[in-house]
């Protein structure tokens, strides 16, 4: 957890920043067909229906799993749903082989059990260093991909090389559109859409979104791929740079405490949330937001109730 003590010691040092939303940049809804035999009819939650000129009344709000990582999956969508919420950001973490989990549960389960509670899988998070791409990162891409897709996911987060094992900058622009050439049939054969997650620390090897928006353009990858704005790596990057329509996904996260961040007297300090989730939803932003809890939060006895509190002020006030 060592990322989330530089998040809180850096933002400590921080001063408010002055950010522009620019909007305008690759305005095109994702079109993907499920290639399976035991396809659905997709309902499209992450890209923008509106007209870049409407506003999104408030924010939507998606649970990520990691707000329950200590349940079961069932248990999970049930928090969800007694939140108001219906849209979830799942961890493969959840699915049989792919990482250290007792709780392990074949797709079909999981899409059985987000039906039964009513509920919609938006993403699946993650294919770790997706920018490193290798025989060995293909077959890993492939393998989640069907997961993510068998269980009835919309799109697949895809986290950058985050080790400071790229100090060439040549070196590193190459690759990011290779790993996005390579990817882009993977995903759309499966219907889902890839949201690259750009992090603000030293160490990554992609720190800036608007890096990421020029190799998407450069793949023709506007119909694939989306941003995630996370309000912690925006400011620790020093980006100014919004692209709402490209945004497929919002971490909302304030670290000043990283203990009690999610109260509502604490959710909107650190990383200047308000101003960014102003600027995303007056850019015309009409995606999901979800809070990007830290381990200690996951303890809180009354977890639910501090979740509801947070999201209700952003609500009233947004």
């Amino acid at each position: 957890m060592g990322f989330y003590h530089e998040r809180s010691s850096f933002l400590s040092q921080m001063k408010e920043r002055s950010i522009d939303c620019h909007p305008g940049l690759l305005n095109q809804r994702a079109v993907a067909t499920r290639q399976k035999s035991n396809s659905r009819e997709r309902r499209p939650r992450l890209t923008k229906g509106k007209s870049q000129a409407m506003r999104q009344a408030s924010p939507r709000f998606a649970l990520d799993h990691l707000a329950g990582s200590r349940l079961d999956v069932r248990a999970f969508f049930a928090l969800a749903r007694d939140q108001g919420l219906t849209d979830i950001l799942f961890s493969n973490s959840f699915a049989p082989g792919m990482a250290a989990s007792a709780r392990g549960m074949p797709a079909s389960d999981v899409r059985s059990a987000a039906a039964e509670a009513g509920v919609t899988i938006i993403t699946v998070n993650a294919l770790q260093r997706f920018n490193e791409w290798t025989p060995a990162r293909q077959a890993e891409a492939s393998k989640i991909a069907d997961y993510a897709a068998d269980c009835g996911a919309e799109a697949l987060v895809l986290v950058p090389v985050n080790d400071g094992s790229w100090p060439a900058n040549a070196e590193r622009h190459g690759n990011l559109p290779v790993a996005l050439s390579a990817l882009k049939p993977i995903l759309q054969s499966r219907g889902l859409i890839g949201l690259i997650e750009p992090l603000g620390f030293k160490t990554c090897s992609l720190r800036s979104k608007k890096e990421a928006a020029k190799a998407i353009a450069a793949v023709d990858g506007r119909s694939v791929f989306r941003l995630v704005h996370d309000t912690f790596h925006h400011t620790l990057a020093g980006e100014t740079f919004f692209s709402c329509e490209l945004t497929g996904l919002v971490h909302i996260s304030g670290v000043n405490d990283p203990t009690f961040w999610i109260y509502p007297n604490r959710v909107l300090g650190g990383s200047d949330n308000g101003s960014q989730i102003r600027a995303l939803l007056d850019g015309g932003y009409a995606g999901p937001f979800s809070f990007e809890l830290v381990e200690e939060v996951h303890a809180l006895d009354d977890l639910a109730g501090a979740l509801a509190a947070s999201i209700d002020l952003i609500r009233r006030d947004y």
